[in-house]
């Protein structure tokens, strides 16, 4: 087949992330061009934010807080008003310092006196000491400009965000937009009703920016990646726009968010505004959409493909290999701004800060998981289904080509599971080349990570690992098929602190079965792993049971009965569940997610984990002193 006469354009929407872009499309791009298919991108998501929080942004959202009766606004709206002109003056050259383009003007804002400080600002006052000191000296020290000047600039951000929100359109977050319109929602009338409402501030800018990208880049196709149900509703606003102003120019949707959620999708409505949806990976789904839509293919021979044909949904794969892991070419970041991308610093712990500071490269190890047996995993989905590596000498190779691009020698691995094996070739490449990185990625708390291995990591340019901890309990990991135990995580994250590599472990509560006994042990566990320097960041998540997990099919097993779910015509991922325990795992999660907090910041370490609940809970059956023995014994 001859590559593709037609021009792709791949978006990004609103929201996804600010630091650096979603993978995705610069994916799809690095393996279009590689076919020959001309191919651009655009990052819509960081555009709107920009534009949002821009002088002439602030003056259209100020419009709108002038029309707010005053004893109906908030504080946020309130501060806003009152010193309008000093968020006029601020707002450029705070953007400009979180993007690294201005950083003298971090002198100014660390001294406190340049930003306006709405109610945003309020937290940092928990952190003055008695004698009523710096708040921010604790963790930045005197010498810090940089980082405690980026807080603030966060923060104030934040602000406006908050007034963003209270005046112009309610359903606006950084990090998702109008999420509960797509999140598990059995049909598909929130978000048909909510695209046929006027176009709120937020709406009538990405829709701005959406045609002045089609303007620019002239596609025949656009394809819009939603990676959460936080893209969706303006990836279809962004589809709509695209429709009104450009009808023959073909839509696609496709994404995390669709590989998830939309494998039983029978609405027509859909595609009023999409014309072809494709599910998993979209390398092989697009390269036979293109040959469609050439006339070099029939539609009954498309690949993982929803169509609407004659009023109804219709659903086409004819059963064609997917690229293997080694061939999909190397992502490409041209077309995307990486010195417009914005490096805040929303959480002082080091290692959390990750998520949303600094432009690090996003590559993947390997296709899938190479464990998958978790049971609250979506272990049948293809993109941990089906595991597919690629020789370390083809990964290092994409490596320096991306530097070569970026300028940027620090990488994100995206993997579910970068596999031991494949890190410590990875490593070895590294050295062999000579070639100087900084990474991170997430792993499986697996005895393979041994302090050897960990220290080779470490010196190939591993600064931090994330993985699964789940309910730190050994009968409820056990349940899980973790394959891993407490005290195995805790010689292996030590030894990965031991290297000098930052800890992050996802932990999670309300999984079948667990009692308050198993959570009040499980935050003891945690406790001690934070004092005995094994982790140095977490986060809390409530267990929810999806409809391809092991639990979600198979129930009984776990000791659960699921409710009855409605009919299903638009999307489908989570699915309620009877507990016999009848434990309030939403209360508890409370007090989870405060100590965490505290022990993030160092704090409470010593105190008895009783004290951060507000009911009455049994004491934990766990030894003080577990985790220090089990380090103890790990010779």
């Amino acid at each position: 087949m001859h590559p593709s006469p037609l021009r792709v354009l791949s978006l990004i929407p609103p929201m996804t992330q600010l630091n650096t872009p979603y993978p995705s499309t610069a994916y799809l791009t690095g393996f279009l061009r590689s076919r020959g298919i001309a191919a651009t991108q655009r990052d819509i998501a960081l555009q709107l934010v920009l534009e949002l929080f821009s002088p002439d942004g602030l003056r259209a959202l100020h419009e709108k807080v002038n029309a707010v009766p005053a004893k109906k606004r908030s504080p946020s709206l309130h501060c806003f008003a009152e010193q309008f002109d000093r968020y006029l003056a601020a707002v450029t050259p705070a953007v400009a310092f979180l993007q690294g383009r201005d950083p003298s003007m971090g002198y100014r804002i660390a001294g406190r006196a340049f930003l306006p400080e709405g109610p945003r600002f309020a937290a940092l006052d928990v952190y003055i000491d008695d004698e009523g000191g710096d708040p921010l000296a604790w963790a930045f020290g005197n010498l810090g400009i940089q980082d405690r000047a980026r807080h603030l600039a966060t923060l104030f951000l934040d602000d406006l965000a908050d007034v963003l929100r209270d005046a112009a359109d309610s359903r606006f977050e950084f990090v998702r937009y109008a999420e509960s319109l797509a999140l598990s929602q059995p049909t598909f009338e929130p978000l048909a009703r909510a695209l046929a409402a006027p176009p709120t501030l937020v709406d009538a800018t990405l829709e701005k920016l959406t045609l002045a990208a089609i303007a620019a880049e002239q596609p025949d196709v656009v394809l819009l990646s939603a990676p959460f149900p936080g893209s969706v509703y303006a990836a279809f606003r962004m589809a709509q726009a695209i429709k009104a102003g450009h009808p023959k120019i073909v839509t696609v949707l496709g994404g995390g968010y669709v590989n998830t959620e939309l494998r039983e999708l029978k609405e027509p409505r859909v595609f009023d505004h999409i014309d072809y949806v494709t599910l998993d990976d979209g390398e092989r789904p697009i390269l036979a959409l293109l040959e469609h839509l050439d006339g070099q293919r029939p539609r009954l021979n498309l690949v993982r493909t929803y169509v609407r044909v004659d009023g109804q949904v219709r659903y086409f794969n004819a059963s064609e290999p997917d690229i293997p892991f080694a061939e999909v070419g190397t992502p490409t970041w041209d077309g995307l701004p990486l010195d417009r991308y914005l490096s805040l610093l929303d959480m002082l712990n080091p290692m959390h800060r990750l998520w949303s500071d600094g432009r690090w490269n996003k590559l993947t190890i390997a296709h899938g998981c190479y464990w998958k047996k978790c049971s609250f995993c979506d272990v049948n989905l293809d993109y941990i289904g089906r595991y597919d590596g690629a020789p370390a000498e083809l990964l290092v190779d994409r490596i320096e080509t991306i530097i070569a691009e970026t300028g940027q020698t620090g990488f994100h691995f995206v993997d579910e599971a970068a596999p031991p094996k494949a890190l410590k070739a990875l490593a070895d490449e590294l050295h062999k080349r000579n070639r100087a990185i900084s990474w991170w990625g997430n792993i499986r708390f697996e005895k393979s990570f041994t302090p050897e291995l960990c220290r080779q990591l470490a010196d190939s340019g591993c600064i931090a690992v994330s993985g699964g901890l789940e309910v730190a309990s050994d009968r409820l990991l056990q349940l899980m098929k973790k394959g891993v135990s407490v005290d195995q995580v805790a010689r292996v994250t030590r030894a990965f602190s031991d290297a000098g590599i930052l800890v992050h472990a996802y932990l999670m509560y309300g999984f079948p079965t667990q009692t308050v006994q198993d959570t009040v042990d499980a935050l003891e566990y945690v406790r001690q792993l934070f004092a005995e320097g094994c982790i140095q960041s977490g986060f809390f998540h409530r267990f929810a049971c999806t409809v391809h997990s092991p639990v979600g099919k198979n129930p009984a097993e776990y000791g659960i009965k699921l409710q009855p779910l409605p009919p299903i015509s638009f999307a489908s991922n989570d699915v309620a569940f009877i507990d016999p325990t009848g434990v309030d795992h939403a209360r508890l999660g409370q007090a989870l997610n405060k100590a965490l907090y505290n022990y993030m910041h160092g704090l409470g370490l010593d105190e008895d984990v009783r004290a951060w609940f507000d009911d009455r809970v049994p004491k934990p059956r766990v030894g003080r002193h577990f985790i220090a023995k089990a380090l103890a014994n790990r010779g």
